[in-house]
């Protein structure tokens, strides 16, 4: 549970209160704090530790403090549910391909949306806006499986010259904690 206080007024759906600072507002002000003390670290885009990281996209995880990262040491793919997708093949692609890493750390979660969710939500959209979305909510009941199908998913693509040294893992949002998914079961 999050112990921010609100830091501005907000309606329901997120837009801010008529001449109230919206959160944009906000980071931006941030980021004018956070470059008046900026020194450029001097580092390439490849990862130091030549691994790329997929994993869900949910506020409750900090990747690099669970994982012990710091700035550089690893490429970040984040998305809903953490699942690997078309999208997640392509920048793992670029990743091995153009910029040298060759593991995989695939991390999904406790008490993930996606597992609340049916691929009936794109038809709900598609009624809603008239438009088929192009994409799949990649939604599941089973943590521990999706893990697996994304661990399949990388190790079978004939874009990834590196498929080794893959590794599932779900992250359990209320100890911090990383179990280990064995992709054989």
């Amino acid at each position: 549970m999050s112990t921010h206080a609100p830091r501005f007024a907000q309606s329901a759906r997120g837009a801010a209160a008529p001449g109230a600072e919206t959160v944009i507002d906000r980071l931006v002000e941030s980021n004018r704090a956070y470059a008046a003390g900026f020194t450029d670290p001097g580092m390439g885009a490849r990862p130091v530790l030549g691994v790329a990281v997929v994993a869900c996209m949910d506020a409750r995880i900090d990747l690099h403090a669970a994982l012990g990262l710091q700035l550089g040491d690893c490429h970040t793919v984040r998305n809903a549910g953490g699942v690997v997708t078309d999208d997640t093949i392509r920048s793992l692609t670029i990743s091995q391909r153009a910029l040298g890493t060759s593991s995989v750390v695939l991390i999904h979660h406790t008490g993930c949306g996606l597992q609340t969710l049916t691929e009936d939500f794109r038809h709900e959209l598609e009624l809603e806006v008239g438009q088929r979305p192009a994409w799949a909510v990649e939604a599941f009941r089973d943590v521990d499986q999706d893990v697996r199908q994304s661990m399949q998913r990388v190790r079978t693509s004939p874009f990834l010259p590196h498929t080794d040294d893959v590794r599932g893992f779900v992250f359990d949002v209320t100890t911090g904690l990383l179990r280990e998914i064995d992709p054989r079961v």
